[in-house]
């Protein structure tokens, strides 16, 4: 793993409503897929090539999602649980890389995403992996009507919540998609670290709110940069719009949509570095202590859809 640092651009607090923001995000992210699709750090070609590589986003889910899958797929007889035979959705899921990763493990499955240009390069990295991956783009807050099936599982995996407003959508959203007994995986950045001013490697101290906005505001930057290597002249829309989730908020989304709660984890590492003073180990970016012993940087949630109608 090879994510390049960038220089960070304050975010700002901004006017915007939901739907300005989805719009800003999409165009955004469909330069950003041009650059990351062209760089070493995806290494789209590596990955078709090899037919037992796996991101390492998707390795590490799997190991905490493992308990919570049918006991026959846990053990997959290289230390990772398999998929066989489930119907797999992935929301959020710019190139496919993850989606790939997740198909070759057994899962029939399904990719979500907000770019059109994100998509059609994650259709030509399934085509010429020789994966069946179905992709649809809708925003994901519209992702059951757009999926138009249920399946086993939904997966939702690192740097997506934040381009979310709507968190309560977002869960009814899931539970729509999961037939009963489903299993639905999230792991992404942690909302105490998203709460630190990300500008200096020397301080850890709060630099933004941790409560949600109102509706109508959102966080907002434009830097025209992103997190790989590769020429950013293709990101021709550079501003961003993020807003900010609690922990209450994301269990209480899921709850209130009639999911069971089965596991919460608080982790010290993530795929890439999101304070400036992290650094890599291993494979994924920790901080350094005391910090690392003091701010988590990433949460896990397994949650399950109980027999019977659910809320959404």
């Amino acid at each position: 793993m090879d994510v390049q640092p960038v220089a960070l651009t304050p975010m700002e607090r901004a006017r915007m409503t939901p739907e300005e923001g989805y719009a800003l995000n999409r165009d955004n992210w469909d330069g950003r897929a041009l650059v990351h699709a062209a760089s070493s750090d995806y290494d789209l070609d590596g990955l078709v090539g090899d037919p037992t590589r796996l991101s390492t986003v998707i390795r590490d889910d799997l190991q905490i999602l493992r308990p919570h899958l049918p006991e026959g797929l846990r053990d997959g007889g290289d230390g990772l649980p398999r998929l066989d035979g489930l119907d797999v959705c992935h929301l959020q899921c710019h190139l496919g890389t993850d989606t790939l990763s997740l198909a070759r493990r057994g899962g029939r499955c399904t990719g979500v995403d907000l770019s059109p240009e994100s998509l059609r390069i994650a259709r030509d990295v399934a085509a010429r992996a020789g994966q069946e991956i179905r992709y649809v783009e809708a925003n994901v807050l519209d992702a059951a009507a757009a999926v138009g099936a249920e399946v086993d599982h939904v997966h939702t995996s690192i740097g997506t919540i934040c381009r979310v407003q709507d968190l309560a959508t977002w869960g009814r959203q899931i539970a729509a998609l999961l037939r009963p007994g489903g299993t639905f995986f999230f792991r992404d950045s942690h909302p105490m670290l998203n709460v630190m001013d990300d500008t200096d490697p020397e301080i850890m101290t709060p630099g933004y709110g941790y409560f949600p906005l109102p509706v109508g505001e959102s966080f907002t930057y434009a830097d025209g940069q992103t997190y790989t290597d590769g020429d950013a002249a293709a990101i021709t829309q550079p501003r961003n719009a993020e807003w900010s989730h609690s922990v209450s908020e994301i269990l209480g989304a899921l709850i209130d949509a009639g999911l069971r709660i089965e596991h919460v984890g608080e982790h010290q590492h993530l795929p890439w570095p999101a304070h400036p003073a992290m650094t890599l180990e291993d494979e994924g970016f920790v901080l350094p202590e005391p910090w690392r012993s003091q701010v988590p940087v990433a949460l896990s949630i397994v949650a399950r859809r109980e027999p019977g109608p659910t809320t959404g």
